[in-house]
């Protein structure tokens, strides 16, 4: 791209890229922040993407996107990788209609659960990208341009054999903090304590990343508490909020 402050040849893509075409020996493993799989879709689902994708989902793209264009304003403009069935994402935005949301999130029936939720609140600071965050990081942002970044209960890969699956690592992390704009955030939450340990020390071990508390964060007022993770505290589980900065 002609653009300066958008790498595609970012070593996430240039992983990709190498696994695709099946160059240099063995192949790396594509980093996705998502696993494939397959669901259920109601009626309402179903009616939500065919009526309401045309206003408030946005097609991945290999080239920048216009954001100011899309929501039709200038706004701080937050990220969200991987929202499930958008109830916490609708919460959000309704609770902070002075920032921008982008929601990305592969599978359809959580694509037409929040189509619903963005019609029904009439949430004119959200939209959806239906692809792989990564991509949509690498292709459809601009470097320095986001105000945060949500991941909220990724898959924690319980088995020792699938940690590299997990998508906190420090080669994603690197490839992401450019995204952010001085002073931006990235807030994690998980409730699988053996995985937000790692992404502590990842997120630790990244010098252009600052923690805003001492180990790991309150969970912010504005993260809504789910149903499974409400669940999960009256069974004595915790839950771990990870909260860091980019350094100015």
């Amino acid at each position: 791209m002609s653009d300066p402050k958008h790498d595609v040849a970012s070593p996430v893509k240039a992983a990709n890229a190498a696994e695709e075409a099946g160059q240099g020996g063995a192949p790396h493993r594509r980093i996705k922040s998502f696993v494939t799989r397959a669901g259920r879709m109601g009626t309402g689902q179903i009616r939500a993407l065919q009526e309401l994708a045309p206003r408030y989902r946005i097609a991945h793209q290999p080239s920048l996107v216009d954001w100011d264009a899309v929501f039709g304003r200038q706004a701080p403009r937050v990220l969200e990788i991987g929202f499930g069935m958008g109830d916490a994402t609708a919460k959000i935005a309704a609770l902070k209609p002075e920032l921008d949301f982008i929601g990305c999130e592969v599978h359809e029936a959580g694509v037409g659960a929040l189509l619903q939720r963005i019609d029904e609140a009439q949430l004119p600071n959200l939209r959806i990208v239906q692809h792989d965050a990564v991509e949509v990081l690498a292709d459809m942002i601009s470097k320095g341009s986001l105000h945060g970044v949500h991941l909220f209960f990724p898959d924690p890969w319980h088995k020792k054999r699938h940690h590299k699956r997990r998508l906190v690592q420090p080669p994603f992390i690197a490839d992401l903090v450019p995204y952010l704009a001085p002073g931006g955030y990235f807030h994690a939450a998980t409730d699988w304590e053996p995985y937000a340990q790692q992404m502590l020390e990842v997120l630790s071990a990244e010098p252009r990343l600052q923690n805003t508390a001492d180990g790991f964060a309150p969970k912010p007022d504005y993260r809504p508490l789910t149903k499974f993770e409400a669940r999960g505290l009256r069974l004595g589980h915790g839950v771990w909020d990870l909260l860091f900065r980019r350094r100015d």
